[in-house]
């Protein structure tokens, strides 16, 4: 056995060694093939996941509080265009009256955040400073809220120095 040994650490086996070929250097791949398929699963699969993400992203958009507005068959359309500041009035609580539906409270909201009498003309006023100076003001009233209440905060915002207030509505849709 040692026999073998020896003979082997004095004659090693011989491998047959393989040439490297360089990428850059010439003749760098012999006999390889160019693969100009291109694979479309990927591309599909992050298609639909867009896709699915701003379907769920783009009714969440709207700015201000979720309100119910008037239908009107003609009006001017504006694009949002993210300088406006938002007022809304909406309906909390309320019930169904004798003929029509009656408001509990109306609520109304600078953005997001809540406004009273008081606090409403100088919320206006810190969101006018904050963007290029002369930014609209948009007021957004609920439907089922009384006009006296929406009516209410348009004078509170133009007390406040703002002299333009545009109101929004939905467009009736005309088959």
């Amino acid at each position: 056995m040692s026999d073998l040994l020896d003979e082997a650490l004095k004659n090693p086996p011989r491998f047959k060694r393989h040439r490297i070929h360089k990428a850059h250097g010439s003749g760098a791949v012999r006999n390889a093939t160019i693969n100009s398929n291109i694979n479309v699963t990927p591309l599909v699969d992050v298609v639909l996941v867009l896709l699915i993400i701003f379907m769920v992203v783009t009714p969440l958009i709207t700015r201000g509080m979720p309100v119910e507005q008037p239908m009107t068959r003609y009006h001017d359309k504006k694009n949002d265009s993210g300088e406006q500041i938002v007022v809304s009035v909406t309906c909390e609580g309320g019930k169904m009256g004798a003929v029509h539906w009656e408001c509990g409270q109306a609520r109304t909201f600078v953005g997001s955040e809540l406004a009273n009498d008081d606090t409403l003309g100088d919320m206006v006023q810190k969101e006018m400073r904050l963007g290029s100076g002369n930014r609209e003001v948009h007021v957004k009233g609920d439907r089922k809220t009384p006009y006296g209440a929406v009516r209410h905060a348009m004078e509170l915002i133009n007390r406040s120095g703002v002299t333009s207030v545009a109101l929004g509505s939905d467009e009736i849709k005309e088959n």
